[in-house]
């Protein structure tokens, strides 16, 4: 058997995607973000105008960059359920760096820093306690659930403890401490835009050029296709899963900070059930919960997904109530939506597999 021979039915497996159903599968986010603009475009005629649409934006560029780490960790067949908490934990440490500064107590003093540290430090944290799941799930082999799980209970209790349950009601800072301007990142614009759109954007082109274009994306992709197999091939696994998880504890961080920066407060709860969106979003994005298939342009247009469905029931003036409940059925639908999606491929891998041998062996009978 020829080397052409077994790489032939691998080459075969994408072809099989060319059937319809297979197509609007893998396409689900687009067509439904386009009927959702369709349908409340018709239905609220405030939904269009670009108030209402940059409004839109800025509300997905939370939950667009807390997929934009999941992304990494479910393509690597892991989980991240401490990314709401991170998010909540960053938020506190930004708030409590800026209201009270850096507390010494052996000397008795506080130390303030600009707010170019404060957003260094607070990132630091947030990659730190993605580091540490990385460690307990590569090296104590943890299972991703149940560690980030038990992660998700630490950060929000450290949040927490940081003040004692309080809120930090005034981010603002003093100009004679120096620590001004952290309210910009939140409120601020550049060509008309939020910051938050923009980093967004910057935070997007990066990931999607380190998705495809670098060895770490590689090696993500062959982690969550097939671990053993990476394993075999020279990968680091464990090293490439840290990263992953370090990777989803600095957009959490990053989230945080924005969070902060819009309210002008920090407050513990700050990202409570977050993690649940940032999951939902990866996979109406297209991404299995498998791992190794996903797009970090998939996982954008899936938060748009969900910006929009929550944007439109507000202004069709639907309850609080049925939002939660819609919202919920579609994270439902859109798990549902990976399992019909990946049993399809597999069945159609099969009917290529099963018909190119027969083709190969008996070519008389062509």
């Amino acid at each position: 058997m020829t080397t052409d021979t077994l790489a032939q039915p691998a080459g075969r497996r994408r072809p099989s995607l060319s059937s319809l159903p297979l197509l609007l599968l893998r396409f689900r986010a687009y067509l439904a973000l386009i009927v959702l603009v369709v349908l409340f475009a018709a239905t609220s005629p405030a939904f269009l105008t670009v108030r209402n649409l940059i409004i839109v934006a800025e509300q997905v560029a939370v939950f667009a960059i807390l997929g934009v780490g999941m992304t990494f960790v479910i393509l690597g067949a892991g989980i991240d359920l401490s990314v709401g908490s991170v998010a909540g934990l960053a938020a506190m440490v930004a708030g409590g760096l800026i209201s009270q500064g850096l507390r010494i107590p052996f000397f008795d003093v506080a130390i303030f820093s600009n707010v170019v540290i404060t957003c260094v430090i607070t990132l630091a944290v947030g990659t730190a306690v993605g580091v540490v799941n990385g460690l307990f799930i590569t090296r104590l082999r943890v299972t991703p659930f149940i560690q980030t799980l038990g992660m998700l209970y630490v950060a929000r209790g450290a949040a927490q403890l940081i003040s004692d349950g309080a809120t930090y009601g005034d981010l603002s800072g003093q100009a004679s401490l120096g620590n001004t301007g952290f309210l910009i990142l939140g409120n601020g614009r550049f060509l008309g835009l939020p910051y938050a759109i923009w980093i967004m954007i910057v935070l997007a082109v990066v990931a999607t050029w380190i998705a495809r274009r670098t060895v770490f994306g590689m090696q993500v992709f062959a982690l969550g296709g097939n671990e053993r197999a990476a394993e075999l091939s020279g990968v680091r696994t464990s090293r490439v899963k840290i990263y992953t998880y370090a990777i989803s504890g600095f957009c959490a961080a990053l989230a945080g900070l924005i969070i902060a920066a819009r309210l002008g407060a920090a407050n513990p709860a700050i990202g409570t059930t977050y993690e649940l969106n940032a999951i939902a979003v990866v996979v109406l994005g297209g991404a299995s919960l498998f791992g190794g298939v996903g797009t970090i342009g998939g996982t954008i247009i899936g938060a748009f997904v969900l910006g929009v469905l929550s944007n439109g029931m507000v202004l069709l003036g639907v309850s609080d109530f049925w939002q939660t409940v819609i919202t919920g059925a579609v994270i439902i639908f859109a798990v549902v939506i990976d399992q019909l999606q990946r049993r399809a491929e597999q069945a159609a891998a099969v009917r290529s597999a099963a018909r190119q041998p027969q083709g190969e062996s008996e070519p008389g009978r062509s």
